[in-house]
């Protein structure tokens, strides 16, 4: 089993025990090696309710690298902001089988920084 296929096996592990709902959506983040995506999505309607990445037409201009820290606590800032202006300030944390270091740390603490708890 190769890097990728136990990051999956991982990610299966933690989402058949994580489950967002109205009230505590699920923060599910997505990395690749150039970008850095987010969603808050509530998964009894199975609509998202904010999202935000480094292609986000906000962010293009202020990041000259969208692959870096710095780039991924800008994502977790703008999808907090989102977040709070639709009422929502507590959500479930999914890292979807990454482990929880580097950008996908930096996201999550400039989230809790803007005001979203998990």
């Amino acid at each position: 089993m190769g890097k990728r296929e136990a990051r999956i096996k991982r990610h299966q592990r933690i989402r058949n025990k994580v489950v967002g709902t109205p009230d505590r959506p699920r923060m599910n983040v997505t990395r690749s090696l150039k970008h850095i995506y987010v969603q808050i999505i509530d998964d009894l309607s199975g609509e998202t309710i904010a999202s935000a990445s480094t292609l986000d037409p906000v962010l293009r201009d202020e990041v000259d690298v969208a692959s870096n820290k710095e780039a991924a606590a800008k994502v977790g800032k703008l999808v907090a902001q989102r977040a709070l202006e639709k009422e929502i300030d507590t959500v479930v944390f999914d890292r979807s089988g990454y482990k929880y270091h580097g950008r996908v740390k930096a996201l999550a603490d400039s989230a809790r920084e803007e005001g979203l708890k998990f």
